[in-house]
């Protein structure tokens, strides 16, 4: 006759996303100073750059993406839309509900660009 094993369940106080997310369980992280300084810096040193606002969902803060003038592009969260709208302001930039416009196809491609350069770069190593 088969031997019977049982597993002990061990509960662990902290799950592998909520030790992701600063082991709170169903709060989100809104946008800091260092997101907000990221946004700064990234946009001192790109050109052409417009701001594009995320809504919140069930799992992401309000999100800025910025996107510069060759497609490459960053985001961070942000308190929030009002916030959003006055940093872009302060940055002398467009600000653009992602919502209603969407995202520019310059962004996509430059997506599509860096896809086919990992692809070919990856291709290479397994040679």
């Amino acid at each position: 006759m088969p031997e019977l094993v049982t597993f002990e369940r061990r509960s662990s106080p902290m799950g592998l996303f909520e030790k992701l997310r600063g082991g709170r369980p169903g709060v989100l992280r809104g946008g800091d100073s260092g997101d907000e300084a990221h946004l700064r810096e990234w946009t001192a040193t790109h050109r052409g750059v417009e701001a594009f606002v995320e809504p919140r969902t069930a799992v992401t803060e309000t999100t800025m993406l910025l996107v510069d003038s060759g497609g490459e592009w960053t985001r961070r969260r942000i308190s929030g839309p009002d916030a959003a709208r006055k940093l872009a302001r302060s940055l002398k930039i467009p600000v653009y509900d992602a919502q209603i416009l969407g995202y520019p196809q310059r962004m996509r491609d430059h997506d599509a660009r860096q896809r086919i350069l990992r692809d070919r770069e990856r291709r290479g190593r397994d040679l």
